[in-house]
């Protein structure tokens, strides 16, 4: 069971998805309302990620950022298992040497830290799949397993651009010009935030204690189950 707020069941799935950089980079986040582009957003402030999620009324928010630390200074167990399928990501320190780490090496793990951490009253870490009908949580995703995923195969991490934006094409999200990688990652993990939100299959992978990873149950290969 997972850990989450019920909401009407009438509620229409407003979803948000956010790509997590450091301190000049900052928060970008998309929303979609029932699987179409609703609004985005640019902002190096945490509070304003909060309040403009409050605003729209957002359901489900995916975060590509780690929701937790490393306990034992090894990659997380979700890491481990995105990386035996095939699937490089980044292995989370602890906190302790995240925060030790000179030339703020971590500050965008440290900015989705702070992120969780204000977004979780309002939205709970989902904890299990699947997720209640009509329930509001956030969860950590990442677009190189979503698109993976969605595509059915382990796909080019260095041309991620062009594959991430068929992608959403393929799913009817078309995004306003410009859209950097940073706007098209948001929307993945959007995307993904809709699957969740809207009952289709999910996968997770790793455990609750140190975080659970979610994106799309893959669509074609069973390379990533």
């Amino acid at each position: 069971m997972s850990n989450s707020i019920a909401l009407p069941k009438q509620h229409p799935f407003l979803v948000a998805g956010i790509d997590v950089g450091g301190q000049r980079k900052g928060f970008h986040a998309v929303a979609l309302q029932n699987g179409s582009y609703l609004d985005r957003l640019h902002t190096r402030e945490v509070k304003e990620v909060v309040a403009w999620c409050h605003q729209i009324q957002t359901q489900v928010i995916g975060i590509d950022a780690p929701c937790r630390w490393s306990t034992d200074g090894r990659a997380r167990p979700a890491e481990r298992q995105l990386m035996a399928a095939g699937i490089w990501c980044f292995a989370s320190p602890t906190r302790e040497r995240a925060l030790a780490h000179p030339g703020n090496y971590y500050g965008w793990m440290l900015n989705g830290e702070a992120l969780f951490q204000a977004l979780e009253p309002t939205y709970p870490l989902c904890q299990a799949l699947p997720l209640a009908p009509a329930s509001r949580c956030c969860f950590e995703t990442f677009p190189q397993a979503i698109a993976c995923a969605l595509a059915g195969r382990i796909v080019s991490a260095k041309q991620k651009r062009t594959i991430r934006k068929g992608l959403l094409d393929q799913a009817g999200i078309h995004l306003p010009h410009p859209a950097g990688i940073d706007t098209i990652d948001a929307a993945l993990c959007a995307l993904t935030a809709h699957h969740l939100a809207s009952g289709q299959p999910c996968a997770a992978f790793g455990e609750p204690a140190t975080g659970l990873i979610i994106v799309p149950e893959p669509s074609a290969s069973r390379d990533l189950q």
